[in-house]
């Protein structure tokens, strides 16, 4: 089952496939050869792109970089609060070479270089941000929860 099938099944009913979804998805799901991609096959490639963008700093650069706008390494790091220097670089990397972010560097000296989404990068920011926003609403729920759970169970 792919990832769209699992977001459109309710338990007890089966698995639809909407005709129109069908047309207009079907681009978007094949890879090279026509085959089409499933987060839940284990050799699938979409299950390396879900994990590398499952990472947290990726999120949360996506997220700034949609709600800041263009920013230069520094602001990123600040805005991004516990991120280090060579995390960032790797996550913004990793999000360059997947056509999510761009780096634009400014001949001045010292060179300026700035960060910003690409098309790809702005869909997939705006899809996040409805989770942070979840996360910062949902906190306090769950930080209890754990707690009631940690105590239950004889963890510290």
């Amino acid at each position: 089952m792919t990832t769209e099938e699992a977001a459109r099944v309710r338990p007890g009913q089966p698995a639809e496939r909407d005709e129109r979804d069908e047309q207009e998805g079907r681009d978007e799901r094949e890879g090279r050869g026509g085959q089409e991609y499933d987060v839940f096959a284990r050799l699938c490639p979409s299950r390396d792109v879900f994990a590398e963008l499952a990472d947290k700093w990726s999120m949360l650069i996506l997220m700034s970089l949609l709600g800041c706008g263009p920013q230069r390494f520094s602001e990123l790091q600040r805005g991004v609060g516990g991120v280090s220097r060579k995390m960032l670089t790797q996550s913004l990397r990793n999000l360059e070479r997947s056509g999510l972010v761009l780096r634009t560097v400014f001949p001045e000296t010292p060179p300026r270089v700035v960060y910003d989404l690409l098309p790809l990068g702005r869909e997939l920011a705006e899809l996040l941000a409805p989770v942070g926003r979840w996360a910062e609403h949902r906190a306090g729920r769950m930080v209890v929860a754990r707690e009631e759970f940690d105590a239950a169970h004889g963890e510290d």
